[in-house]
């Protein structure tokens, strides 16, 4: 349970919190959900606290660095994973941050007050937008918030098939208010599953939603630096009386990378006794956006992809760690800014997936808006995991997915990195060297392109239809309804090698000796809104098994026969680019026998023997 003072200079920001309920104190209350997974004896930990910012309520940091299944190892038959974070001692945390989930199961949430009251109520347009609502006659989408007025004549739906389409009315294009959280939507004639549905209506109840920033800084606050609450309660960690953790990492995978730099952005890695709470960062998967969080009617789940969502709030200037100047808004600015002006800058490892590149603007990091490199500051290491996709996802409907499934998974390389990012806060070890693709004129080459110039340099490869969209980024007012947009960034995707395979990041072993063309991209199908990107999904291109087949195929590249000897000839190409990168402290030397049995499960996939 915490309150804030609305009064605060640290919480003048936090959309409409001078709206919010006080108590007697004239404070806004709020309260969350923890969970806290500790050594038995802190006098064998580490000394760190690793916050991992929830996804939609759940841990991320279990199961994309050990490996655990998805949900809470907690009681004695939990899961933890291979145990790498707790055998290195660390004390995980979590709580809740955000508000519009709903509670139960394994989630953690966060209780946010309203904005307004009943006889002064919040009221104002919010949008909405839906997709992939399958083939039936009519179909029911829940509201974010609830409607202000169940008037049909104040609210506007429309349909279109791509996000660049003109919005269209339709005759046949039939809803009405189940009740003020939910629309039932009759399927008007021509559009498939696909189709984007926009509703924008007056909305009202909206939660103080950026409250999310000073709930998380207080709860580390108080766990590192503070003996007992205001009503005498004990920290849960201390030892011998002392609180245990000289250091905090503040770690984030997708959803919760974009809060990691938002939470940085906005100023919140000092507490309100002006103390660094983490000196270490690390966003995965999070690209160059931020996150729709600090907005009156926010929707924390929403993420700008190319063909979904697209216009949602989150992703505008500035997107480096670099200090850049922003052509566009003629402005300078980077991420880091407040904490430079605290005096409280983290050492960051952001790592992302190719994925990134297409769906999140990762080119934004290394370069302005004009497509120049930027330098990044010392504090900041780059990775990119070239050919791999956001993350790994269940089976999609039929014919969803122009590209058959990327199966690479990108934990073997995230593994190391966090291993380097606590050595280079205790110890002042360097890390490795930034992995990530770039615009700058090196040897070989820029690495960073222009779409066009991908297209036009991509190998030939039978029956791969290659983007024409992306996900590009214009600057954005969202004052009006719809959003309007104005000057589009330059953003710059992946150069790829001879078998369209990416180059300029790093290279997952199965991808330095691969089996096929691996891509962070993928094309809906016909009935999804064929030709667009597919959300943030990869595909794979298997090569030819022989040259027979390739040549009869008229594939230009290789085959798998004219790679390697055997499947054993396979085997040591693998562990060979392994075994490079655990030189370069790119890889645990721990995960090469699981990575024996991937390579091994991916041979009898693609070949068959």
């Amino acid at each position: 349970f915490g309150a804030l003072d609305p009064g605060h200079a640290a919480h003048v920001g936090i959309v409409d919190l001078d709206r919010a309920p006080r108590n007697a104190e004239g404070l806004v209350d709020y309260a969350c959900e923890a969970l806290i997974l500790k050594p038995r004896d802190l006098a064998r930990g580490n000394g760190w606290l690793l916050y991992d910012v929830l996804n939609r309520g759940e841990q991320r940091v279990l199961s994309r660095v050990n490996g655990a299944p998805a949900g809470f190892p907690v009681g004695p038959a939990a899961d933890p994973g291979d145990a790498l974070l707790l055998e290195q001692g660390y004390t995980i945390v979590w709580s809740g941050w955000q508000g519009d989930i709903p509670g139960g199961g394994n989630g953690l949430v966060a209780h946010f007050p309203i904005a307004g009251t009943n006889d002064d109520p919040v009221v104002d347009l919010s949008r909405e937008e839906w997709t992939d609502t399958g083939t039936g006659a009519a179909f029911a989408v829940p509201l974010t918030w609830p409607a202000a007025s169940a008037d049909p004549a104040q609210a506007v739906l429309s349909v279109r098939a791509r996000e660049g389409d003109l919005r269209e009315i339709p005759d046949d294009l039939v809803w009405r208010f189940r009740d003020a959280t939910t629309l039932d939507i009759e399927r008007p004639a021509g559009f498939d599953s696909g189709a984007i549905y926009e509703f924008i209506y007056p909305a009202t109840r909206p939660m103080v939603m950026g409250m999310a920033f000073p709930a998380v800084r207080d709860v580390v606050s108080f766990l590192r630096f503070e003996t007992s609450d205001s009503a005498g309660n004990a920290n849960p960690l201390l030892h011998d009386g002392k609180t245990a953790f000289r250091h905090a990492m503040l770690f984030g995978v997708s959803q919760s990378g974009r809060f990691v730099r938002d939470f940085l952005w906005q100023g919140f890695n000092t507490d309100l006794s002006g103390r660094t709470l983490f000196e270490a960062a690390m966003p995965v998967v999070a690209g160059s956006r931020k996150t729709f969080v600090n907005f009156s009617f926010a929707q924390p789940g929403r993420f700008s992809r190319q063909h979904e969502d697209h216009l949602f709030p989150g992703d505008q200037f500035p997107f480096s760690y670099a200090e850049t100047f922003d052509p566009i808004g003629d402005t300078v600015g980077g991420v880091l800014d407040a904490c430079h002006a605290a005096g409280a800058v983290p050492k960051i490892i952001h790592f992302d997936t190719e994925s990134e590149i297409w769906a999140a603007r990762a080119s934004l990091l290394v370069t302005d808006g004009n497509g120049t490199a930027l330098s990044m500051p010392d504090n900041v290491r780059l990775f990119l995991a070239s050919g791999v996709q956001h993350s790994l996802s269940g089976p999609l409907p039929d014919g969803m997915a122009r590209l058959a499934y990327n199966p690479i998974d990108y934990a073997p390389m995230l593994r190391p990195l966090i291993v380097a990012l606590r050595r280079w806060v205790e110890d002042g070890a360097t890390p490795p060297e930034s992995r990530f693709p770039t615009a700058l004129d090196t040897v070989g080459g820029a690495t960073l392109t222009t779409l066009g110039s991908f297209r036009a340099d991509h190998p030939a490869i039978p029956g791969l239809e290659l983007p024409t969209p992306l996900n590009e980024l214009a600057v954005t007012d969202y004052d009006t309804q719809p959003p309007t947009s104005g000057d589009a960034y330059t953003v710059l995707v992946s150069r790829v090698d001879s078998d369209g395979n990416a180059l300029g990041g790093l290279r997952h072993p199965l991808i330095a000796a691969p089996l096929g063309t691996y891509t962070g991209w993928n094309l809906r199908g016909p009935g999804h809104g064929e030709g667009d990107l597919l959300s943030v999904l990869g595909g794979f291109v298997p090569f030819a098994r022989t040259e027979a087949e390739r040549k009869a195929a008229g594939d230009p590249r290789p085959s798998i026969a004219a790679r390697y000897d055997d499947r054993d000839a396979y085997f040591a190409a693998v562990e060979a680019a392994a075994r490079d990168l655990i030189a370069g402290r790119l890889m645990l030397d721990g995960d090469l026998a699981s990575l024996r049995d991937i390579a091994a499960q991916h041979w009898r996939e693609v070949v068959g023997d």
